[in-house]
């Protein structure tokens, strides 16, 4: 499998139930913090089980927890992708 990229995520993170509409996710938001997009640790958890059942590999709560923005999110997808391919 390819790596999981921001873009892959946006998409989630667009579809995602509860998102506060008024959160621009179309710029660069790879280094913003979850919080500022309007994401708790909840809806982190959750970003990470839906992101889990797209990819077919278990994200870990506590490496996704401490995935302080989306592109340390992406980057600790693509280490569970990596793991799991070896």
């Amino acid at each position: 499998m390819s790596d999981y990229t921001l873009d892959d995520l946006r998409v989630v993170m667009q579809d995602s139930v509860g998102v506060d509409e008024s959160v621009d996710l179309s710029g660069d938001i790879a280094d913003v913090a979850f919080a500022d997009l309007g994401y708790d640790s909840l809806a982190v958890l959750e970003l990470a089980n839906q992101v889990q059942r797209a990819v077919g590999v278990p994200i870990a709560d506590e490496p996704a927890l401490e995935a302080t923005s989306p592109g340390a999110f992406v980057a600790c997808v693509n280490q569970a992708l990596t793991e799991a391919g070896s």
